[in-house]
């Protein structure tokens, strides 16, 4: 008996059909609600988002157990994104869409047929450079010129591809049409007969179904389908002609039946719903400022993200990754983290450098009678330099001093103080957020002396600075 494979596309097309993007957590509980079901693959959109998306796809990678595929369109420019963000899932692969018709090649590519077949061999070859399993999707492929689809199908084989999908995009054949169609591409591309071959039927007409059964008794090895209504059948549909046809086809698959109904149930309720906008538990931005974070220990890495630049912060990857791991070991703690306290977090883990300047001494004078003054003396490579100055308030004169040592003024985004712990000997930490080409800084600094706290905070977000300019 041949087990048909069924792919879920939903994610892939809800990032095109919605007016509003999916969030993260419904992405994830969209994937592992799929995963349970057994669906063979799930499939995920190109990554348009930057680091949000790849981010989002390494977290559905690290949960799901089934066939990840990541999306790629001509000419390619995102392999090496779309594998970095689902190398770490147990099956990965990569998935290169191409539109056949000539009018669609026009339209999407604006190449002719011959460039096309070139940027078709580049990418597949590029997405098999980093993955041993690639497939091949031949976009609009009833409505394309049968020589040039085959020379593509040939050519993506070559390259190598190891699974070749057929898309009646605009859904315009019968189902006694689509399996003849399957067959002659069989039969004048040899080389499927050592790929795996599925289809994908949009469902403009209302036979999606009957033309991807029509298609499976013409030999096509899966079908592709959607969780919900959509335009292409869906899981439901497909589960349930394999499970009435299956004995007379001698065809099976894998999916969890029992589960079904009550999975797919849960998914229409996830994904159709049509809110105006997704809100993230750390607020929105009104009138240009921020409003407060409230993240607790549910929120996700990408929540975590968006709350950080909602802050005001543009940081790397791996320092991302840093703050999510620290977030994660305050919030166990916590019944929520807020504003303070992620802003204390990207202060002590992210952009940790080396020391460009260090304390060597201060002497603070400050009093109700007297004018506070600020002896500050910093090192860097060995030497030693000291400056004096005078500001409204002992703080304003340690910050006014190391500018006159740095001979440069920063923009001062933001001062926090905090205690630690408590009683008359409780700790201090304070937060220094500077502002340099636009970019944000922050530091942290944590001492019984809340001047001494300060000025570390300060030289911390200025050390980040100077690395970064350097």
């Amino acid at each position: 008996m041949k087990t048909i494979k069924i792919i879920d596309i939903t994610l892939r097309e809800s990032a095109i059909l919605r007016e509003n993007a999916l969030s993260f957590k419904e992405k994830l509980e969209a994937a592992r609600s799929l995963d349970r079901l057994r669906v063979d693959a799930i499939e995920l959109p190109p990554i348009l988002a930057g680091k949000a998306d790849q981010l989002s796809n390494k977290t559905i990678a690290s949960v799901v157990g089934t066939s990840l595929k990541a999306t790629v369109n001509l000419p390619g420019d995102s392999v090496e994104e779309a594998w970095e963000s689902i190398r770490t899932a147990k099956r990965p692969l990569l998935h290169v869409l191409c539109p056949t018709s000539p009018v669609q090649m026009e339209y999407i590519c604006h190449m002719k047929a011959p460039s096309v077949l070139e940027a078709i061999k580049a990418a597949v070859e590029k997405c098999r450079f980093y993955s041993e399993q690639v497939e091949f999707s031949a976009l609009d492929a009833t409505r394309a010129e049968m020589d040039f689809l085959c020379s593509a199908i040939s050519t993506a084989l070559s390259a190598g591809a190891k699974a070749i999908t057929l898309c009646d995009s605009a859904g315009i054949m019968l189902p006694d049409e689509f399996a003849s169609f399957v067959r002659q591409v069989r039969e004048a591309v040899p080389a499927l007969k050592d790929a795996e071959l599925y289809v994908q039927v949009s469902d403009e007409m209302h036979m999606a179904l009957a033309c991807a059964a029509a298609a499976v008794a013409a030999g096509a090895d899966g079908i592709k389908c959607t969780a919900i209504p959509s335009l292409f059948p869906t899981l439901t549909q497909v589960s349930r002609f394999v499970e009435v046809k299956g004995e007379a086809l001698d065809i099976a698959s894998n999916i969890r039946t029992t589960e079904l109904g009550r999975t797919v149930s849960g998914l229409e309720k996830l994904l159709s719903s049509q809110d105006e906008e997704h809100v993230s538990s750390f607020g929105s931005l009104i009138g240009g400022e921020t409003a407060n974070v409230c993240l607790n220990e549910n929120d996700t890495i990408t929540d975590v993200i968006h709350a950080v630049n909602q802050l005001g912060y543009d940081l790397s990857d791996e320092d991302y990754a840093k703050v999510f791991e620290a977030f994660k070991r305050v919030a166990a703690k916590k019944s929520f983290v807020g504003t303070r306290e992620l802003d204390a977090i990207v202060a002590s883990t992210a952009m940790q450098v080396p020391s460009a300047y260090r304390i060597d001494s201060y002497v603070i004078n400050s009093g109700n009678v007297i004018t506070a003054t600020a002896n500050v003396t910093l090192e860097r490579d060995g030497k030693k330099v000291r400056s004096v100055a005078v500001g409204d308030g002992p703080v304003d004169a340690a910050f006014l001093a190391i500018e006159q040592i740095i001979g440069h003024h920063y923009e001062l985004d933001d001062f926090q103080i905090q205690t630690v712990t408590e009683g008359r000997e409780a700790m201090g930490s304070a937060l220094v957020k500077l502002r340099a080409k636009g970019r944000l800084y922050s530091g942290n600094g944590i001492s019984t002396d809340i001047i001494g706290a300060s000025i570390r905070a300060y030289l911390s977000a200025l050390n980040k600075i100077i690395y970064e300019e350097d």
